[in-house]
Parts: C-alpha cells; sequence; structure tokens
C-alpha cells in the first residue's frame, strides 16, 4: 500500500494491517508458537522442527523481525531468538480490541 493510500487510514488500522500481514502466513505462526514453548531458540532448533528450510525460516525470522515481534541476541556463533513480549501484548490487545468491536456489531 503506497504511502497516500495508508495515510487515510488510522494508526491502529495501519498498526493491525502490518501485523496480521505479518502473521498471515502458517509457518510464521509455527515459529511463533515454537518460541512459546522455547524461549531462546535459535535457527537449528527450528530447522530440526519444522518442515522448513534454514533460508526459509531466515526470511521468515526477518518479517517477523520487522515488526518488532522478535528480537535476536549474538551468542557466537549464533543468534539466540525469543518473542519481545511487551509487542505480543500490543499486538494481542490491537487484535482483541478489533475483536470485541466486531462482535458488538453484529
Amino acid at each position: 500500500m503506497g504511502v497516500s493510500k495508508s495515510d487515510s487510514f488510522t494508526k491502529k488500522q495501519n498498526q493491525l494491517a502490518q501485523y496480521a500481514k505479518a502473521l498471515a502466513h502458517p509457518a510464521r505462526i509455527a515459529i511463533v508458537e515454537f518460541m512459546m514453548k522455547n524461549p531462546d531458540c535459535i535457527t537449528t532448533h527450528l530447522v530440526e522442527n519444522l518442515p522448513l528450510a534454514q533460508a526459509t525460516i531466515s526470511q521468515h525470522l526477518a518479517e517477523l523481525k520487522k515488526i518488532g515481534l522478535i528480537k535476536g541476541t549474538i551468542k557466537a556463533p549464533k543468534i539466540c531468538y525469543c518473542l519481545e513480549e511487551k509487542k505480543l501484548h500490543q499486538i494481542k490487545n490491537l487484535f482483541n480490541d478489533f475483536m470485541a468491536k466486531a462482535i458488538k456489531c453484529c
């Protein structure tokens, strides 16, 4: 969506759409679920537990990192990923508010 179009919507609408887009792939959902169960996770653990190549997992991690849902800490020679709890709560609250409004209207 171009800058001029996104300016037509509220900050919350743009944020919700950005988070929904980042979470709209089943592999990313699987990665987030894996990280919920395994707080300190390295890419190798994801490769061993998900039916995806390391390059594919790295691409999905980059998308999740772009929205701030995960963070990586370098523990040479690997990067240890974990969920960003504050961002997770922010996303949850945005979706809850949205769904609460949707339920009230129907």
